[in-house]
């Protein structure tokens, strides 16, 4: 919807244009008509000529539309249609039933329940096993062109039969869920109320199968976090369709509330909870199987000793699901391991009462009147600091803080597995000189089943109360084995840097410390169950604060950039047991911006780029004659003068172009042989939204985290690359790797977890993958943007610089440093502080290009400024953005021609340039381009048109003559 009204504002003078031609033709044609005009030939001739007039307005304005606002729109729109080869298709089907062999992850097995060798026949009870999720909703969501295996389909395909009454029964109740989308979400679970299963149900349900299987799901999007209360009221703040309203639903019986008062969405539903105790009244030997991305509350299993074996399979892509079949048969032996942490009460999380929607109670010079309603500035506080998912777990257990086992039900990367294994850890070793921590580890299969085992090592550095906080656990490495039959053995090397083990000091050293002491290097099954551990002795403190000594390689020294994020937040602390925990995580209770946060803070209301002009700056050089072809620079490197030479052919509106509409594509410049290219949506697959062409959908971000596997991660992003030069795709929006914050995070099923190392190797390996296709990798959102909710609402995000180097950019920071040059980002919506991430230099050249060295081109999030209130290209591009993801003419063009902005503007697009020559699409020389075929047409209309329209002016006017002469005579 956004896109719609961004375009219909964009053609907005042209449509008043075209309104107001027809409006003065008309009112020209009554009044003549209502003149007493003695001369008919007259009032003929005016009519004729008030029309004539009128349609040419009214073609020169649909023109101007057309070349104008709308022509990037209309390109894309009428390219041309790619599709997959069949082996393709083959291929990809095959990797995601890979993924998902790995993914699937099995959290409990009591009675070894599973595998269900000696069972043919199924009753898979649960709504969801009739409509299961396979992806998420917006970008995420996934194509409607190619074949989907359901849940049931992939039992059938292990040889498992299911009850079809049982089926019918769940396929006459509901066949869809509600609608989702961007900007609106039915949140109702359909599940039958116990009351409708017939006593005649059951008792065959029972004759057909003595195994039950229980299926939940729950589904989850861009636009919308999951509901953290089912029950509240609707927001009054504002009218942003983007801002939280109540949670839409429809209850199953008009006898008891789905969700009662204080239930979330991460729950049972009663209607749920009704059908597990009529399932566990009838069957001794059930299976559990929760088909989501986001962690839920499963504490219930053990209420229901029935409830024998738990499976998480969570978004399985469009053929996935044949893996749960083969798992359940035990063709394959489980091997996934969580991504994040299960918690048994997901309202006692240090991050619950500072998700969600807080709106500033002072901000009215700030709140911006759209086409959407107002946009009042809001604000998130990342109050848990760094201890996030396990890292508070595991810290708050040794501290004493918490009862572990009351609050954590699955640790963060636990997983069973139909065998057993013995993990010896050999002689850790730590050469000083280089900074190399190493050690092997053998995994033996002591069981009976062929398997695969992941290796965890983690770090538990000293801490000392009250200085730099240290979270207890820390994964810093990790691999995954071969298969490895029963009795034999794999041996895998650990290796990791010194450096990996510092932390970072915002308030004292302003850099990253590696303290003295004694560090303690473990494996562990996960997090919390530690295999064997022995010390590593770093003899003195090493601060990395000179360029001899930079941290992990950095360019140039890490000191704080981030000092205004912090704001006044109260912070959670591991100083004294955690005693500040009630006051850091205590929901807000002050709503007013500070007046220091004021003073920084610009949107569409205040913003003036012009301010931030050098005056010692010099025009740069435009449309001189050097003869070179983008092509030339193939291959050259980033700071070859050659690129100075190129850049000084391309002249201010190629430049504007090449910045301003940078929305699923990136645009052609002619004059330097830049053809136009096809950057499309991900994260799961390649979506075009403007052809409607789009790629087979892989599973989700989450499931590939559960793997734990990197070899599957290189595969995906291959196999994207693949499918990219297929369907002529150049730039993929993805992979996406912001944090799992909370649970009730919209956008989980394509993050891939609460961890940033698992996160960070995973997503890199994506992008090493696609970029070995020649196709550069957009990962997002940069940065920050862990929560849906007001995401481009103006949303402050307020965390400490500790936080945001150490979890939430270290994904970005490890895809930069393993992926090398000519790759890309893009930005998110949110503020960091009161600063527009796009426009916070800090983040976009201190970080990113001075400390880590990207070489690359950074985009915005969907651009759309005049309908958000705070997108400004000029601003942008001052500070560190180099392209607008606009598909229509809003604020995303330059207005300024000064010198400074011209010197940003060269800055960007040899980023674009530098990229997008390096694509495969130049890997065999220069590609031809040739005028838009819908260009074409339009000439020739506009040709034709003016042709028509002359004649009938000309013959209006002859006719004109004959009468007068006629008259004459």
């Amino acid at each position: 919807m956004d896109d719609v009204i961004a375009t219909i504002r964009s053609v907005q003078p042209q449509l008043i244009v075209v309104i107001a031609a027809l409006l003065v033709a008309l009112v020209a044609t009554i009044a003549v008509n209502r003149t007493t005009v003695a001369d008919q030939g007259t009032r003929k001739l005016t009519h004729a000529t008030v029309w004539v007039v009128a349609v040419t307005a009214v073609i020169v304005a649909v023109n101007l539309m057309l070349t104008g606002p709308l022509s990037s729109m209309i390109t894309m729109a009428t390219g041309t249609r790619y599709e997959l080869s069949q082996k393709t298709i083959e291929t990809t089907n095959d990797l995601a039933v890979d993924i998902e062999r790995e993914g699937i992850t099995l959290l409990q097995n009591n009675d070894n329940m599973l595998p269900l060798a000696d069972t043919d026949a199924i009753n898979v009870f649960g709504w969801a096993s009739t409509n299961p999720v396979y992806g998420g909703t917006g970008s995420g969501a996934l194509s409607d062109a190619y074949d989907t295996t359901s849940l049931l389909d992939g039992l059938h395909m292990s040889g498992f039969k299911t009850n079809d009454r049982l089926t019918d029964f769940y396929t006459d109740y509901a066949t869809t869920r509600g609608d989702d989308t961007i900007t609106s979400t039915d949140w109702t679970l359909p599940e039958p109320p116990a009351s409708d299963y017939s006593d005649d149900l059951i008792s065959d349900a029972q004759d057909f199968s003595d195994t039950a299987m229980v299926v939940i799901s729950r589904v989850g999007g861009e636009g919308s976090d999951l509901p953290d209360d089912m029950n509240a009221t609707d927001h009054t703040f504002d009218d942003d369709s983007n801002n939280p309203k109540a949670a839409t639903y429809t209850d199953n019986s008009t006898e008891y509330k789905d969700f009662p008062e204080g239930s979330h969405y991460l729950e049972l539903s009663q209607s749920e909870r009704d059908m597990i105790d009529l399932v566990t009244a009838h069957f001794d030997d059930v299976v559990l199987a929760y088909n989501g991305a986001n962690t839920f509350e499963l504490g219930f299993v053990e209420q229901y000793p029935q409830i024998k074996s738990v499976l998480w399979a969570p978004h399985p892509g469009q053929a996935g699901f044949a893996a749960l079949g083969e798992v359940l048969r035990g063709t394959t032996n489980p091997s996934g391991k969580t991504a994040d942490t299960f918690v048994r009460d997901l309202t006692q999380t240090p991050s619950y009462e500072n998700f969600g929607d807080f709106p500033y109670d002072n901000v009215s010079e700030f709140t911006v009147d759209t086409t959407r309603g107002k946009r009042t500035p809001a604000f998130v506080n990342y109050v848990e600091g760094i201890y996030v998912g396990y890292r508070f777990y595991e810290t708050a257990a040794e501290e004493g803080a918490i009862d572990y086992n009351a609050t954590v039900q699955y640790p963060f990367g636990y997983g069973l597995s139909y065998t057993t294994f013995n993990q010896n850890m050999g002689e850790v070793t730590y050469d000083e000189e280089t900074g190399t921590i190493g050690f092997d580890v053998t995994v033996t299969n002591t069981g009976e089943v062929t398997g695969k085992d992941v290796i965890e090592a983690y770090v538990n550095p000293p801490y000392t109360d009250g200085d730099i906080e240290k979270a207890s656990a820390n994964l810093v490495a990790f691999e995954k084995t071969d298969e490895i039959k029963p009795g034999a053995s794999q041996t895998v090397h650990i290796e990791f840097d010194d450096d990996d083990m510092a932390s970072y000091d915002y308030r004292d050293a302003k850099a990253y410390v590696l303290e003295g002491g004694d560090y303690g290097v473990s494996i562990r099954s996960d997090s919390h169950s530690v295999i064997d551990e022995q010390t590593v002795v770093v003899p003195q403190t090493i601060v990395y604060d000179s360029e001899n000594n930079t941290h992990d390689g950095d360019q140039t020294v890490a000191t704080n950039v981030f000092d205004e994020a912090a704001g006044d937040v109260t912070y959670l602390s591991r100083a004294n047991r955690f005693a500040n925990y009630d006051q850091a995580t205590a929901a807000p209770t002050d709503f007013s911006m500070s007046d220091d946060a004021k003073a920084t803070f610009v949107n569409l209301s205040n913003s003036d780029p012009s301010q931030s002009d050098n005056p010692d700056d010099q025009m740069p050089t435009t449309n001189a004659d050097n003869g070179l072809r983008l092509v030339d620079l193939r291959g050259v490197d980033y700071d070859d003068k050659q690129w100075d030479l190129l850049l000084d052919q391309l002249n201010f509106d190629e430049m504007d172009d090449l910045i301003a509409d940078a929305g699923y594509q990136n645009a052609a410049i002619r004059s330097i042989g830049k053809i136009r290219l096809s950057d499309v949506d991900g994260p799961a697959a390649l979506k075009d939204n403007f052809t409607g062409v789009s790629s087979i959908g892989l599973p989700a971000n989450i499931v590939v985290a559960c793997t734990w596997n990197k070899n599957l991660a290189r595969a995906y992003g291959e196999t994207i690359g693949d499918m990219a030069h297929e369907i002529n795709v150049s730039g993929w929006y993805a992979p996406s790797v912001n944090i799992h914050r909370s649970a009730f995070g919209g956008r989980n099923f394509e993050y891939f977890s609460e961890d940033p190392l698992l996160t960070g190797e995973l997503a890199a390996e994506q992008v090493v993958g696609a970029k070995s296709r020649g196709v550069y990798s957009f990962t997002k959102h940069f940065a920050l943007n862990e929560q849906e909710t007001r995401r481009n609402s103006q949303l402050c995000t307020w965390a400490n610089e500790q936080s945001i180097r150490e979890i939430y950019l270290k994904p970005f920071e490890t895809i930069v440093k393993a992926s090398g040059d000519a790759q890309a980002l893009m930005g998110s919506f949110n503020y960091i502080g009161s600063i527009y991430s796009s426009a916070h230099s800090g983040l976009n050249e201190t970080v990113l290009r001075d400390e880590w060295g990207f070489k690359g081109f950074l985009e915005t999030d969907y651009f759309s400024g005049a309908l958000y209130g705070y997108q400004d290209a000029d601003q942008l591009i001052r500070n560190g953005t180099d392209a607008m993801l606009a598909s229509t003419e809003t604020t995303n063009h330059i207005d300024s021609k000064s010198a400074t902005s011209l010197i940003a503007m060269r800055r960007a697009a040899h980023n674009i340039l530098y990229t997008t020559v390096n694509s495969w699409r130049y890997e065999n020389g220069e590609p031809e381009q040739s005028m838009p075929v819908w260009q074409i047409v339009l000439v020739g209309a506009d040709a034709t048109l003016g042709v028509l329209l002359a004649g009938l002016e000309i013959l209006a006017v002859r006719r004109f003559m004959k009468r007068r002469q006629a008259a004459i005579r």
